[in-house]
């Protein structure tokens, strides 16, 4: 499975475009710019909104300056509905006025995006609701930064997740589907569902793609695709061959986002924040463990990975 390089893919952004990467509690966000209107795809978490907004607006400033005239954001676009990605949604529209496009299949659920976007109720995460004007689904094109992206499933991480490839530049915006070392937790398995043979099947897809610059959801921009994509199929046949182990993974990756966003946390109170967040309770089980019992565990190989630390009774964000 080769990833094959288009004569003359970019080894950097067109000038039309900008990247921002953000930490692992933002999403990265991705910039195109049209004359001067510009869109903007992902928006990241809520607790980063107002920076989010600042970013953007910087991004808009310092392209404005380098044309001679100002620049508008005109549209947002959301690969997936995640809380990670789509957080800044309501302050960006508000702050901007422009409009929502999601994943067609997504905005087919319902309007109530603050329930559906993987918050509160199902990871312990927040999101401000935010309405969407249009949506995109597999074979349509999205016009970003004056190029023509072909929009893709990318089922797996999100069974609804799209990602967008731009064959004449060699760009690839991946979300969640691939990251420079490995991907997403891939959520449908948590909850009982196929999503492993989904996520083969998207980054046999990914590999078929003429790339040569990978624009991911998180992480730095990356140019060896062919060697993010053996790290990710490695990483997926050991999911695949234990279950359970991605199911620990997943635990401990939403505990981790949890104290991203809180900071800190009392160790013997960490499960009234997520008391009632449906993905952890299930991946908890299907661990065979007891709900709070799993989230002390999760925290112990936290502090022993070095991504959180004790202070006293307190659990702390590292």
């Amino acid at each position: 499975m080769n990833a094959a390089t288009p004569a003359g893919a970019a080894a950097t952004l067109p000038a039309s475009l900008r990247f921002i990467e953000r930490d692992w509690l933002s999403s990265n966000q991705i910039t195109g710019f049209d004359d001067d209107a510009a869109i903007v795809v992902d928006t990241g978490y809520d607790k980063h909104a107002a920076l989010t907004v600042a970013l953007v607006r910087r991004v808009l400033d310092e392209a404005g300056e380098a044309a001679g005239r100002p620049m508008r954001l005109a549209g947002i676009v959301n690969t997936h509905l995640h809380s990670d990605h789509c957080g800044g949604n309501h302050a960006l529209s508000q702050a901007f006025g422009c409009q929502l496009t999601l994943p067609r299949a997504r905005a087919e659920d319902g309007g109530d995006w603050a329930r559906d976007a993987l918050p509160l109720g199902i990871t312990g995460q927040r999101c401000q609701r935010f309405r969407h004007a249009a949506t995109l689904a597999p074979g349509d094109t999205l016009r970003l930064g004056g190029l023509d992206w072909r929009v893709l499933a990318a089922p797996g991480h999100d069974p609804k997740s799209l990602i967008f490839h731009c064959e004449r530049e060699g760009l690839l915006i991946a979300a969640d589907a691939l990251w420079e070392n490995g991907f997403g937790v891939i959520f449908p398995e948590l909850d009982g569902q196929s999503g492993f043979a989904e996520q083969q099947a998207v980054l046999e897809l990914i590999a078929t793609l003429p790339v040569g610059l990978v624009l991911p959801g998180h992480g730095r921009m990356f140019g060896d695709v062919r060697g993010a994509l053996e790290r990710a199929f490695t990483r997926l046949d050991a999911m695949r061959a234990d279950p359970r182990r991605h199911a620990r993974h997943a635990l401990k990756v939403l505990v981790k986002f949890l104290l991203l966003d809180l900071e800190r946390v009392e160790a013997a109170r960490l499960v009234e924040p997520v008391r009632e967040a449906i993905a952890l309770r299930r991946t908890a089980a299907l661990l065979g463990m007891e709900f709070a019992a799993a989230l002390d565990w999760a925290a112990g190989e936290l502090v022993e990975q070095g991504q959180l630390r004790r202070d006293g009774p307190w659990l702390l964000n590292a």
